[in-house]
């Protein structure tokens, strides 16, 4: 593994370890979304930056952003950062701090439409889908 790599990988765990408070405001309301198969994880390396919270599955990728972000030389980053991403193939969906203590729900459902194409109220009456494995769930009789 190159230095590089190391680096990354140590940095991505640094700041989870570390994270904002808006970021485990988050990452609480991600684990306790139904989300079919898909599985997010926080401060992961995506070539050379890292992203907050990535669902690789989906190639969808969530960035939060502090009121700094709204300096233009960090919004000029924020851009080209994003514009990388979407050339790598990843959906980049950004929030600021503020709209998760404001509309925590309005959050979700755009997280979740750009997982699965409609808000979570409507995807919620969807069956649960089977095991990835075929194996039968213990809750259905299996």
């Amino acid at each position: 593994m190159s230095n590089i790599n190391r680096f990354r990988r140590e940095r991505a765990g640094q700041l989870r370890s570390s994270a904002t408070e808006p970021e485990q405001v988050l990452w609480r309301a991600l684990k306790r979304i139904p989300v079919y198969g898909s599985h997010f994880r926080r401060q992961v390396p995506t070539g050379p930056y890292i992203a907050d919270f990535a669902c690789l599955k989906a190639r969808l990728l969530i960035e939060l952003d502090g009121g700094h972000h709204s300096q233009q030389n960090i919004a000029i980053k924020d851009e080209a950062r994003t514009r990388w991403l979407e050339s790598e193939g990843y959906r980049v969906v950004r929030f600021w701090n503020t709209e998760l203590t404001g509309n925590m729900p309005g959050v979700l459902d755009t997280i979740y439409a750009a997982l699965y194409g409609s808000p979570q109220s409507e995807a919620l009456a969807l069956p649960t889908p089977p095991r990835p494995d075929g194996r039968p769930s213990p809750s259905r009789g299996g």
